[in-house]
């Protein structure tokens, strides 16, 4: 197990005072078996007229925030430490049904997974659903666990990663046809690609711990990242991070997961002001390692 620490600041900044409408925050990870948060903390400027928080659709920490006056200035600073084991079920202990590939959902959780098995994207020439197919062998039958770990890792060697600082998500098929994209971008292209398939695919953002920048090259660093989880009955939501080829949650801190990534938004509002009022934004992640227990405070 290890100790994780998050640093988190975005700050933007206006060259007017702007009035700020509700802002949405997610950032406080969930509990589960395989990380435990100890501790999280949140700091905004300027001071909030309210703060609230509730659980989305998804279950996600959500954190509603509201302010009173103008500003120039809105900086947002979120710290949380929690304790992570990895864990990588491509061991697979999937059902039985489940190894080989295709199979069929049991009825009762096919009901609950419809919407996560529909591709939400146009896609008229059926490209994705091409370029996923060739992934799966002829002649025997395919193996669950090898087709999509033979699909992630293809868009980790094939496509170019590139940061982008666009708002949004491109779409699949202008991902397929540049062969580049940001985490977010490879992240749909996945769920598009196993949701042609016929499995169950959502969307993960979060962020990753960089073990050294003088190893092997990890990509998504320094910001929030974003991977995908397919559900494969008896493994559960088994993550795949088709940016740097990993399966599994190593190094991978899990915030929120939804259907698409429009949903899963790290920081999201709006202020009343046309668009020259806008000066920039600064993004700041820290991701640590420490060794040992903190006590739980804060949110």
């Amino acid at each position: 197990m290890t100790i994780f620490s998050v640093r988190h600041i975005t700050a933007y900044h206006y060259t007017q005072p702007v009035c700020f409408g509700q802002h949405r925050l997610m950032f406080r990870p969930r509990d589960s078996f395989d990380q435990t948060l100890l501790s999280c903390s949140l700091d905004v400027f300027p001071q909030p007229e309210a703060v609230r928080w509730i659980h989305d659709v998804f279950g996600n920490c959500i954190v509603l925030i509201d302010f009173a006056g103008a500003w120039r200035e809105l900086r947002v600073e979120t710290v949380i430490r929690l304790d992570h084991t990895a864990h990588v079920p491509l061991d697979l202990e999937m059902d039985t049904q489940a190894f080989g590939f295709p199979f069929i959902y049991d009825t009762d959780e096919a009901i609950d997974l419809e919407r996560t098995r529909e591709r939400h994207y146009p896609d008229p020439d059926d490209s994705i659903g091409k370029w996923a197919r060739q992934f799966v062998p002829f002649g025997h039958t395919a193996k669950t666990g090898h087709v999509l770990m033979t699909l992630c890792f293809a868009i980790r060697e094939s496509f170019s990663y590139v940061r982008r600082t666009e708002h949004g998500t491109q779409s699949p098929s202008e991902t397929l046809r540049l062969r580049s994209g940001s985490c977010r971008d490879f992240a749909l292209l996945m769920m598009e690609a196993a949701r042609s398939l016929g499995l169950a695919a959502r969307f993960v953002t979060g962020y990753i711990y960089v073990p050294s920048r003088d190893g092997p090259l990890v990509l998504g660093g320094g910001s929030t990242h974003a991977w995908c989880q397919v559900y494969l009955p008896g493994a559960g939501w088994v993550e795949f991070d088709p940016t740097n080829g990993i399966v599994g949650n190593q190094d991978l801190i899990r915030v929120g997961v939804a259907r698409d990534p429009g949903q899963a938004i790290p920081l999201s509002g709006s202020y009343d002001g046309g668009p020259e009022a806008f000066a920039g934004m600064d993004v700041q992640v820290n991701v640590t390692t420490e060794r040992g227990f903190g006590g739980a405070n804060g949110c």
